[in-house]
């Protein structure tokens, strides 16, 4: 078992009259700095026997703050898998904040694929977990699938304020932004529109209803406007497959034309992708057919499961490359594009499979025809 990090920090001892050390485990910062919960909230953590430690720590972390947790097992999902009803249920239930504590996935929601939730704007839901906390608003979240120990001890206990402070200046550079051009020394050359797309932060501060993002903290994301996306992405960090996340031997590159991927070459990894995008496709149709994605959304799912969902920009000091892509995500120095669904829910696929890209340059584009250039060989230049 890992030795858990702890972070020092001074604190006023009153009946002493002086400062003294204290130090904090991973789990305190997530639960009295990144997620604040207080005394007499409810708190669902949501986990695999796989991922238990972590699971119970945090259980131990809110119990200790004054929260009332509940700790529910369910076995280890993978991307197509569904959540277990009993789970979806207590999601249902709508605690104050919900931990997502998965060893892949947290799965999906079978019941909501079928009947989506939606808002007075139309915009529908096929998941409680994302209607509750991005519709209604009504729960704060923590999600993060395949995180480790070792993970978790090296990059939880950051500079939440620096962070925070640098999502921030970036999201704001993507505003009004009309397209967006990335290309790297790998080989990457290509353009995304982002007309009318907001950029997220991934900044660690998830203490207000609506908000959420993954332990790691460490992200500026935004999602391509679907069906703009022309060029050549070239994959050459590290990548999500079907069954897990790998440090890449051999460059994958990606050809898209009018926003989905139309090639994929390579070597062996270049393959597996295919397989699994392959497999995205005939799945979403069968999942139409034995009445478990409504009529008509069957080819909408597979279409999208050729879709660049994401262009995320990663922004934690602590996270590296390791071929998790929990923390390869939020490394320094890269960019990664997500193939398949994205986070404006316009786009819904059985698939998410982010890719890493070294050293990107990242210029953005206006309407006024201004530009600015956020990242230069990977080097932040906001």
């Amino acid at each position: 078992m890992q030795n858990k990090a702890k972070l020092s920090f001074l604190y006023y001892n009153k009946g002493m009259g002086i400062f003294e050390k204290k130090e904090k485990t991973p789990s305190q910062t997530v639960v009295e700095d990144v997620c604040k919960i207080t005394k007499g909230e409810k708190v669902l953590i949501i986990a695999n026997p796989e991922t238990s430690y972590i699971a119970q720590e945090l259980y131990k972390a809110s119990s200790d703050a004054g929260a009332k947790p509940v700790l529910a097992y369910q076995p280890k999902k993978t991307s197509g898998d569904f959540c277990e009803e009993s789970v979806v249920g207590a999601i249902k239930s709508e605690p104050d904040v919900i931990f997502s504590i998965s060893e892949i996935k947290l799965g999906k929601d079978e019941k909501a694929i079928q009947t989506p939730y939606v808002m007075e704007d139309g915009t529908k839901y096929d998941n409680t977990f994302d209607w509750l906390l991005n519709g209604k608003k009504t729960i704060r979240a923590v999600w993060t699938p395949g995180l480790t120990e070792d993970m978790y001890n090296r990059t939880v206990n950051i500079d939440y304020k620096k962070l925070a402070e640098n999502c921030a200046r970036l999201s704001k550079k993507f505003q009004n932004a009309e397209s967006v051009h990335v290309t790297s020394p790998g080989g990457t050359d290509i353009i995304i529109g982002l007309k009318n797309r907001n950029a997220m932060a991934d900044d660690g501060n998830f203490s207000k209803p609506g908000s959420g993002g993954n332990i790691p903290a460490g992200e500026t994301f935004i999602s391509p406007v679907v069906g703009t996306s022309e060029g050549v992405i070239v994959y050459d960090g590290s990548m999500t497959f079907s069954d897990g996340d790998s440090i890449l031997e051999t460059p994958i590159t990606c050809k898209v034309e009018k926003g989905f991927i139309t090639e994929i070459t390579g070597g062996d990894e270049a393959k597996r992708l295919l397989k699994d995008i392959t497999q995205a496709e005939k799945d979403s149709i069968k999942m139409e057919a034995s009445g478990k994605l409504p009529k008509g959304q069957g080819a909408v799912y597979a279409r999208n499961a050729r879709n660049i969902g994401e262009l995320g920009i990663g922004l934690n000091p602590a996270a590296n490359i390791t071929g998790n892509m929990l923390e390869d995500e939020k490394a320094f120095r890269t960019c990664h594009f997500a193939v398949g669904e994205n986070y404006d829910g316009d786009a819904p696929a059985l698939i998410h499979f982010d890719g890493v890209v070294r050293q990107p340059t990242i210029t953005i584009k206006y309407s006024d025809g201004t530009e600015a250039t956020v990242l230069e060989n990977g080097d932040l230049k906001i």
